[in-house]
């Protein structure tokens, strides 16, 4: 609950006075209190400090002692020995960019970085440290994307502190931290080399179902040491050795103790605050045994820090409470020069003032030069006690007085003016705070900045349109906050009487945002009323007709080409960058369509970016080609579009685009038969917070596939979905057909065939509609396999035609090879065997040509089967023979399983067939194995330990159960403890080199 912050050591200052014959005294101060109960965690703390390059988590609630321990271990001789610099996260609504680090570093109190020798990368530090721009080097080249201009800061930063010799990073309250503090954490976890070592404390109440601090102990390199210590409560003995220790080390009485345990629940900084309170109030009194509190029928002890500072405060002066409002105003540590205008005093009020807050321990003095509250609850106390007129009037002075600071805190100072009810003010410093934001790469924080002011602020419509404009839509989760802001633009457009220009690119925005809430006939329907307004020297109307020509929703082919068409026409005025995007957009548009001239423009695409603003251009475009080329069946073509897309990604730093290609890869990978780790690549992609949500329901489906094909029908069920539902949302119906297509053989496999025939029916509908039939390969089959086996032959045989029809003109294998097994079904339902055989033989040659070896298998499977049942058994079975080769080659246990069933059925031996895995390890734990048991002793789930290791769910159940089969236990708790007690693995806690 509470937060202990740095007590130094006192003494006690007034003497105690003696009352009646019972030599009874009231206490008149009391002293600092010791650390109580963390020599063990010191110890362990100093002892995994001195390896190098380790990491320390530190958890628990507020005021349990976190930054208390850490000052210790910091003024002990082990932690002397390090160069340590401290950055503690303040908590700020919209936290400011990698704030604490470079408040942090700024405190050093450095006044040059001359003699640093830092590299050309350090340019990307202008925009954190502007006074220092002088020493800096020149401004970097604009990067590609968010992604590419972040990652530069995030290295030069992490150079500055290499230069300046820091070999200890230490960041309390990471609660609080921004995103860009957590991804720099990230970055130095996951960095080659000798980092510095690391120290987190935060606390898990306010981290909850967030997975940040997983995926920093599951990117920290294999030679650096962890600690993960979680500091607890103090117990009844504790408390009362913690009171005594303020108290001149007299010994407190057992009921003493017991009454202050049950209030404060052992927290230390409610026992001291407490302890304090009641020394004031005149509630102890010293005996001869110790000391006790008075025996008054009631006795007010605050059950938390707010009553416990307001009783504080209310007996201070008014002086003292006007430093006490300001400083708890301004919430950040601030100098006293500042301090003293922002109260309003006079020098000599203020410094009485401040003199007696520092005095009461309610301030105090952060490295020589800014004051703070000692505790931030405490400020926060003061601050929500302060009347609400007063508060505004507080807020409006501090902006004004921080307006004068240089470089100005641009995040406070929109903060400020927001709670002071100035929109105007506001307004501005929240856009030049996302405009810093923005070219660091942060879009979290310029995301959070913008909607903030964009919903809440009173902003007109001018500023809403170039508000809006700013706005990464990227950063967002969830479909909350573009709501918001659609209500919002909504709300300015519904004024009427606005310029045609400003109301033209408003409804452009909200189309934007209407895009990016899968509301498609909306966006649509704005982007068609802006277009007359918009302003044709700019490419804005050539990116809405793009957008309305992409083919989402269920929009039929026609109406998006109209619109392709409508945007090559106006693109011949634009400038060539511009023309170039809509060339390239276009291209992959078309080939999504279907459109067999998409791939003449597709040559158009040049191999590499001729100026700057045309890399992200020509990477996406070779990216989206490549997507196109999968779904049409050119597998080759494909892995050379995306392989030119990932040379460039790397070339041009473009992270984002790099993990949608890398997405992309997974996807063909599972169909030409990569399936070598796939599984966890998969897992590793779909765990990416910062992956698109589109892009990552492809990791997400092939996991499904993985899982199908292994047996697991169930959990395959689940995952496909999860890919199905969110691919819904976003109107990919290409997406939502193959997942489908898998969902409806699963349910085929489990006897369900009316199940299927439901499923497919509205894919099958949707591709009609739009008349994209090349979006079918996977889907037709399956719905024309349940519509034979539930007897309704006529429609399958219908189904078929239109498929057939869909494809003419169109050179795409894959479709028109999924035509031929639906053929062979067709004829199969009919009896033709013989024909059914021959269809199914061509299909599976075409399969392997593409190549997708999956379907191959199968397909041969079926034309097998035809044989069998056309009395060529022998053909049949050594047919049958060669599938089960190939399905255990990939491998596809479930298939593997079913072939071997039908061999043996027919007298054939079938030899026991590997599953692949390592071999040798007999009884013994292997390696990956024993990950998983390390990782399952320190507490973790399944669904945690697939998600460090980056595997899926299924393969860590696997290695589970083989752990427990091989150690002869039957539970998770007695595997742990076997594990612990054979040595295997280290016990949870201590400090480690895995």
């Amino acid at each position: 609950m509470f937060e202990q912050a740095n007590c130094e050591e006192a003494v006690l200052v007034d003497e105690v006075t003696h009352r009646s014959d019972e030599e009874d005294s009231y206490v008149g101060s009391v002293s600092a209190p010791l650390l109580i109960g963390r020599d063990d965690e010191l110890a362990r703390l100093g002892q995994v400090l001195a390896t190098t390059s380790a990491l320390v988590l530190i958890e628990g609630e507020a005021g349990v002692g976190k930054s208390r321990l850490l000052d210790e271990f910091l003024s002990s001789p082990a932690g002397a020995a390090h160069s340590a610099l401290t950055a503690v996260c303040p908590p700020l609504r919209e936290p400011c960019t990698l704030g604490p680090i470079v408040d942090a570093v700024l405190a050093t109190g450095v006044d040059t970085l001359a003699d640093l020798n830092l590299s050309g990368l350090a340019g990307a530090l202008r925009p954190l440290f502007p006074e220092w721009a002088e020493d800096l080097p020149p401004a970097l080249e604009p990067a590609e994307d968010a992604s590419a201009s972040r990652h530069r800061v995030l290295r030069a930063l992490a150079e500055l502190l290499d230069r300046l010799g820091v070999n200890l990073l230490i960041v309390d309250d990471a609660q609080w931290s921004d995103d860009a503090t957590r991804e720099f954490l990230l970055f130095l976890a996951d960095r080659d080399g000798q980092g510095p070592s690391l120290v987190v404390a935060y606390r898990p109440e306010d981290l909850v179902d967030d997975p940040w601090l997983l995926r920093l102990s599951g990117r920290l390199r294999p030679h650096r040491s962890r600690l993960r210590l979680v500091l607890d409560p103090l117990d009844r003995s504790g408390t009362a050795a913690l009171a005594s220790s303020m108290l001149a080390g007299q010994h407190v009485s057992d009921e003493f103790a017991h009454h202050l345990h049950a209030h404060t629940e052992g927290v230390p900084l409610a026992v001291e605050e407490c302890v304090r309170l009641m020394a004031r109030r005149g509630d102890l009194v010293r005996r001869e045994r110790g000391w006790k509190r008075l025996p008054l029928d009631e006795i007010v002890v605050p059950p938390t820090v707010r009553d416990t500072v307001l009783e504080h405060a209310s007996r201070l002066d008014m002086r003292t409470r006007s430093v006490l409002r300001a400083a708890a105003v301004v919430a950040d540590p601030i100098t006293e020069r500042l301090l003293l205008q922002i109260s309003g005093l006079s020098p000599d009020e203020f410094n009485a003032g401040l003199a007696e807050a520092i005095a009461h321990r309610l301030l105090h003095q952060r490295d020589g030069m800014r004051v703070s509250f000692r505790h931030v609850l405490a400020g926060r106390a003061i601050y929500d006690a302060i009347p609400e007129r007063e508060r505004r009037s507080l807020h409006e002075r501090a902006g004004q007085v921080l307006e004068t600071v240089v470089p100005r805190p641009l995040a406070q100072l929109a903060n400020h003016f927001r709670l002071a009810g100035d929109g105007e003010r506001w307004g501005r410093y929240a856009e030049l705070s996302a405009d810093v934001a923005l070219e660091t790469g942060d879009e979290t924080t310029a995301g959070a900045l913008l909607h903030d002011v964009l919903t809440n602020g009173n902003v007109s419509a001018e500023q809403m349109s170039v508000l809006v404009d700013k706005m990464p839509f990227g950063s967002f989760t969830g479909p909350g906050r573009l709501q918001d802001l659609a209500t919002g633009v909504r709300r300015v457009l519904s004024q009427g009487a606005l310029d045609p220009n400003v109301a033209a690119n408003l409804r452009f925005q909200l189309a934007r945002i209407l895009n990016d809430m899968e509301e498609f006939d909306g966006a649509h329907a704005e982007l068609e009323r802006a277009l007359p307004h918009l302003d044709r020297q700019r490419a804005a109307p050539a990116v809405a007709m793009m957008v309305l020509g992409w083919p989402r929703g269920r929009s039929p082919a026609v109406r998006h080409l109209t619109w392709l068409d409508r945007a090559a026409e106006f693109s011949a005025t634009l400038e060539p960058s511009d023309r170039l995007r809509v060339a390239a957009g276009r291209a992959a548009a078309l080939l999504q369509l279907g459109e067999q001239r998409g791939w003449v423009e597709a040559e158009h695409i040049p191999p590499a970016a001729q100026v700057g603003r045309d890399r992200r251009i020509v990477t996406v475009a070779h990216l989206n080609v490549g997507d196109a080329a999968m779904k049409w069946g050119r597998y080759p073509g494909s892995g050379r579009w995306l392989a030119t897309a990932r040379r460039l990604a790397e070339e041009y730093e473009q992270v984002r685009i790099r993990d949608l290609i890398d997405s992309t890869q997974l996807h063909l990978d599972w169909f030409t038969g990569a399936w070598d780790r796939l599984a966890e690549r998969a897992a590793a992609l779909a765990s990416r917070d910062d992956l698109h949500p589109v892009s990552r329901l492809e990791p997400v489906m092939v996991s499904g596939l993985l899982l199908m094909v292994a047996g697991d029908l169930a959990q395959a069920a689940r995952e496909l979905e999860l890919a199905i539902d969110g691919a819904r949302k976003v109107g990919a119906w290409d997406t939502v057909a193959e997942a489908v297509a898998t969902l409806a053989q699963i349910r085929l496999r489990e006897g369900r065939p009316d199940e299927a025939v439901e499923i497919t029916r509205d894919p099958c509908d949707a591709i009609e509609e739009k008349g994209i039939w090349i979006w079918g390969t996977d889907v037709v089959p399956a719905r024309t396999q349940a519509l034979v086996a539930t007897g309704a032959v006529p429609d399958a045989r219908n189904l078929v035609d239109r498929f057939e029809q869909g494809l003419r003109g169109r050179q795409a294998p894959a479709p028109w090879t999924a035509l031929l097994d639906c053929r062979g079904l067709l004829a199969e339902a009919g009896g033709e065997n013989g024909v059914a055989a021959d269809l199914f033989a061509q299909a599976a040659a075409a399969w392997a040509t593409l190549p997708r070896p999956y379907n191959a298998a199968l397909s041969r499977e079926r034309q097998a089967m035809c044989l069998i049942r056309t009395g060529v058994v022998s053909a049949g079975l050594e047919l049958l023979t060669d599938v089960l080769g190939a399905l255990s080659a990939l491998p596809a246990s479930i298939d593997v399983d079913r072939v071997a069933r039908t061999l043996r059925a027919h007298g054939r031996a079938v030899p026991r067939v590997w599953r692949g895995g390592r071999k040798g390890y007999g009884s013994d734990l292997s390696p990956r194995e024993l990950e998983v048991v390390a990782l399952a002793a320190e507490g973790r789930t399944n669904r945690e330990i697939a998600d460090a290791l980056h595997r899926s769910h299924h393969t860590v159940a696997s290695q589970m159960k083989s752990a427990m089969r091989k150690l002869g236990v039957s539970s998770r708790a007695a595997l742990s403890a076997r594990a612990v007690a054979t040595g295997m693995v280290s016990e949870p806690g201590t400090a480690s080199s895995n």
